[in-house]
């Protein structure tokens, strides 16, 4: 993607006060519930101020187009699920490698999939809009995250734990991405979570020198 479209997806501006924040926050929920009802090719930025309750100008002066704010509503997405990742691995510091495979999985997935339908009506906008850079440095943050938890493990680990965390992050979003391209999501989730915790639990205590 040339520099000039990276330009043209950036936001105008950041929200420096409470009042903007929210109307920032209101835009993009309208985008959300716009994509879910109209579809992207539909989506304009018309409809998300109308939605959102606030006048196009409003909106222009954060948003340059419709391809900005589905990127951002992208980037919200991405962000929270990597902060509940990066709380999980907080709080399972010190546990045994099985608690943190299990909980590291059960928080990937509940925050990606907390809603099912916006996961997929984002999933299919994600390569419209440089979805991949957004992924990686998510990707980033989450495996910075899951390499912290892992040094903290009371079972010894024979394996890089960079190398662990590449690979656990790798089978969760396989796992994601078989269920947002499924044909019901919701239905298939426990069946998936249950089989991704399987491996997970596995893998990690095949990699300890305690196993």
């Amino acid at each position: 993607m040339s520099q000039s479209s990276h330009a043209v997806l950036e936001p105008r501006k950041s929200p420096v006060q409470a009042r903007s924040a929210a109307s920032v926050e209101a835009i993009l929920d309208a985008t959300i519930q716009v994509l879910l009802r109209v579809g992207k090719e539909r989506l304009t930025t018309t409809r998300v101020a109308l939605r959102a309750g606030v006048s196009v100008g409003t909106l222009y002066q954060y948003f340059p187009n419709k391809s900005a704010l589905l990127q951002a509503a992208l980037k919200r997405h991405f962000d929270e699920v990597a902060e509940a990742v990066e709380q999980i691995c907080r709080e399972q510091q010190g546990k045994p490698l099985r608690h943190m495979a299990t909980a590291l999985v059960n928080g990937f997935l509940e925050a990606k999939m907390k809603n099912a339908k916006t996961s997929v009506a984002l999933y299919s906008v994600s390569s419209d809009v440089d979805g991949a850079k957004i992924v990686q440095q998510m990707g980033v943050r989450i495996s910075k995250a899951i390499v912290g938890m892992l040094a903290t493990a009371s079972e010894p680990l024979t394996k890089d734990p960079h190398l662990i965390a590449s690979m656990l992050q790798g089978a969760m979003a396989g796992v994601t991405r078989r269920l947002l391209e499924s044909r019901d999501p919701e239905k298939e989730f426990a069946i998936f979570r249950q089989e991704i915790i399987f491996f997970a639990v596995a893998y990690l205590q095949a990699c300890s020198a305690a196993s």
